[in-house]
């Protein structure tokens, strides 16, 4: 949308800018109201098992505590 904007327009702006742009303008998220009929549910499924693992990437399971030398204030 930013690019189709810029060439549009002749202007440049940001991401931000652009969904501001559209909020104030009245648009919003479009979501579906329901889901299409050509879903492939065992499909779906598959890809969930065994192709979504591989592409997932790993959980973080130790993350740095804070440096500050600041004591936290009790209250």
């Amino acid at each position: 949308m930013k690019t189709l904007i810029g060439r549009l327009f002749h202007i440049g702006c940001t991401i931000e800018g652009v969904g501001k742009l559209l909020r104030r303008h009245g648009w919003s998220v479009q979501v579906p109201s329901r889901r299409a009929l050509e879903r492939d549910e065992q499909a779906i499924a598959t890809w969930e098992q065994k192709v979504w693992p591989a592409v997932k990437p790993p959980r973080r399971t130790w993350a740095p505590t804070s440096t500050s030398r600041t004591k936290r204030v009790r209250g």
